[in-house]
């Protein structure tokens, strides 16, 4: 049986929080909160199955998730669900999320939106995900080799003079 249902950003943001037995308000934070952490902190090539029996207080509970760019997808469950299934159901979930956004159907071709999972995946595989984002970006910037700025600009009959801006750096 299914216990819940949480997406999270990388930063921990609950996106979507389903439980699906009675606990208290409290009690379902604590769960977020540790369920964030202990998942947080695995490395994206190992398991994506995890015991978790401290967490709903029976002994054959288990995380299972996934992690897809900025969001974490976790099912809780017990021993009666297939871990595979479950990953699977994740998947649909992933794959739902590039149907709709925002509110708008983006895409029905089913062959376009089979294309482009695969796409991001391989794009996550070959650059390290999205972790790596952030220095790839500071040496595209620093690679880039611009020209000397344009002084006077020419469109038609206007002519626009650009003043030279390296007095103020």
């Amino acid at each position: 049986m299914i216990s819940a249902i949480l997406v999270f950003n990388n930063h921990g943001k609950p996106r979507l929080v389903r439980f699906y037995q009675r606990l208290a308000e409290e009690v379902q934070q604590q769960i977020i909160r540790e369920t964030f952490h202990l998942v947080l902190k695995r490395d994206d090539h190992i398991c994506n199955f995890l015991e978790c029996s401290s967490l709903f207080g029976g002994p054959d509970y288990k995380l299972i998730y996934r992690h897809y760019a900025t969001l974490y997808f976790v099912f809780c469950v017990d021993s009666s669900e297939s871990e595979l299934g479950i990953l699977d159901l994740i998947q649909v979930h992933y794959i739902l999320q590039e149907v709709v956004i925002g509110g708008m159907v983006l895409e029905t071709n089913m062959n376009e939106i089979v294309a482009q999972a695969e796409a991001q995946s391989k794009l996550e595989k070959t650059e390290g995900g999205l972790s790596a984002a952030p220095s790839r970006a500071v040496s595209a910037v620093k690679n880039i080799n611009l020209p000397e700025i344009p002084r006077n600009i020419n469109i038609g009959d206007i002519n626009i003079k650009v003043p030279n801006l390296s007095q103020f750096v």
